[in-house]
């Protein structure tokens, strides 16, 4: 019999895409989701190929009864968008911490083997050395800013993950997304924000050349991955993820955030005058994930940012 994979946050952007593609591979997967940024109708295609457990990660009890049965776990559920991280940095923390507890506390009860947990590049934030890999120190560099509740909560996961990994669980992997994109991500990051802003500027302006406000220089950097590519990582975790380690996901293409915008309008057929703002506080100027832990299993990403831009973009306009 297939092991049975628990997917917390499954009806998420990234929740989703993982749990279609565990599905294809004739995994039983239970989904876990209150669908506050998540919908259920993202999977829809597969409703009755999966168990949908609808409750908040905060509920102990039910996050008990979710976890019967289950042989892994992937821990996905959290609070993402960085907007929230400064207009709700006490929902995210509540997300986050208690329902690492909730989690931890279950798989502890229903002696879980697997335990796969979603890390953040926020737990580094600036880091000293780019490409940057998972040796680099984890920091919260003011307790007071609200950004940090985000990146802050995830390094209290990691160590929750890790020691009570040690002790709990026959394997315990941890890692740290940087900057997955693709159609349906939501709206709180900067890729749909960018798409959204485009598609009200093209309904009103016919110029060849627009103008386009960003926030800080431009010059800051990112590297993006695509979903499809993202999730082939996941599954590699899951095949070959060694235990009590820690794996970088992204792509060592670096852009800046300049850069971005001009492919951005270059899908659109514009171009665009970028003008610079202020960043807000907190803002990281440089990042950019050293994947060779991920290369050493396999991780080969291939979508070109173009080609992921193009499809995100198509969904984009849509809505």
């Amino acid at each position: 019999m297939q092991k049975k994979i628990l997917v917390t946050g499954g009806t998420g952007f990234i929740g989703t895409s993982l749990v279609k593609r565990l599905v294809s591979l004739g995994y039983a997967v239970r989904v876990m989701d209150n669908n506050l940024r998540g919908k259920t109708e993202r999977l829809e295609s597969i409703q009755n190929k999966v168990e949908l457990f609808e409750c908040d990660i905060r509920d102990k009890n039910k996050v008990l009864e979710a976890c019967e049965g289950i042989h892994t776990i992937f821990h996905l559920a959290y609070l993402n968008g960085t907007e929230f991280f400064y207009t709700k940095p006490d929902l995210v923390l509540d997300i986050g911490v208690k329902g690492m507890t909730n989690i931890i506390d279950a798989a502890i009860e229903h002696k879980i083997k697997d335990f796969i947990l979603a890390s953040t590049s926020e737990a580094y934030q600036t880091p000293p050395v780019v490409p940057t890999d998972e040796t680099v120190a984890l920091t919260v560099p003011d307790v007071l800013n609200p950004r940090y509740s985000y990146g802050g909560g995830k390094i209290i996961c990691e160590l929750m993950a890790v020691n009570y990994g040690r002790k709990h669980f026959g394997r315990t992997i941890i890692f740290r997304p940087h900057n997955v994109y693709g159609p349906d991500m939501g709206t709180e990051h900067v890729i749909p924000q960018f798409c959204m802003r485009m598609n009200d500027i093209i309904k009103t302006n016919n110029s060849e050349v627009v103008d386009f406000n960003i926030q800080g220089t431009g010059n800051e950097t990112r590297s993006f991955v695509y979903i499809e590519d993202f999730t082939d990582a996941l599954i590699l975790l899951l095949d070959k993820g060694e235990n009590q380690n820690i794996y970088h996901i992204g792509t060592e293409e670096e852009i800046s955030i300049k850069q971005l915008c001009e492919r951005v309008g270059e899908v659109y057929n514009k171009k665009l005058n970028v003008i610079p703002g202020e960043l807000q506080k907190g803002g990281t100027v440089r990042r950019c994930p050293s994947i060779k832990k991920m290369r050493n299993l396999g991780f080969n990403p291939s979508t070109t940012m173009k080609s992921g831009l193009e499809k995100t973009i198509e969904f984009y306009k849509t809505i």
